[in-house]
This record gives C-alpha cells, sequence and structure tokens, in this order.
C-alpha cells in the first residue's frame, strides 16, 4: 500500500509540473507537450491533480477532451481500484 501511495504522490506531482510546464510553453508559443502525454500521465494516475492543477490554472478548460475525458478516467479508475480490491479480498476468504 505504501508503494501504490507514494507511486500515486509521484505521478501527481509529474502531471502538476507537465501541466504547468505546457501552459508556460503555450503563453511563450514555443514547443507544446503533446496532447496524448498529457491524456497519458491522467490515465497513469495523474489524473486529480492535473484536473484541478487545469482549473487553477486555466489551461485547457475549453477542451472537452480534457474537461470531460479527464474525470471520466478517473471514474474508470476507482472502478477499477474498487473490482480489484473487491477480487483481492473476495480471494482471501
Amino acid at each position: 500500500m505504501k508503494l501504490f501511495l507514494t507511486y500515486i504522490l509521484l505521478i501527481s506531482a509529474v502531471s502538476v509540473l507537465v501541466t504547468i510546464w505546457d501552459k508556460k510553453a503555450a503563453r511563450r508559443h514555443a514547443m507544446r507537450v503533446p496532447e496524448s502525454v498529457l491524456l497519458l500521465l491522467a490515465a497513469l494516475g495523474g489524473s486529480v491533480s492535473m484536473y484541478v492543477t487545469m482549473l487553477v490554472i486555466r489551461h485547457k478548460t475549453r477542451h472537452p477532451k480534457f474537461m470531460f475525458g479527464i474525470p471520466a478516467i478517473f471514474v474508470l479508475q476507482i472502478s477499477l481500484l474498487l473490482f480489484l480490491t473487491w477480487r483481492f479480498e473476495e480471494g482471501l476468504l
């Protein structure tokens, strides 16, 4: 469990930093972070931190792919976590 929490904290921190980096790059008209990378980071566990960061810094808030997609990823992640927890506990009984 400790390893899982460490992973979530790490991927969340990376997601926040990459989101902020992309916002700064957008303002400077510099090379941007591909949308696929942002969505991959969300899918790897950074969905909540990325979504909150996007709202706070007002980045990609007009893109339905992100405003609906990232919460959908989060719901899928929670569903998968609940399913795996249920299956794991079921196997112990």
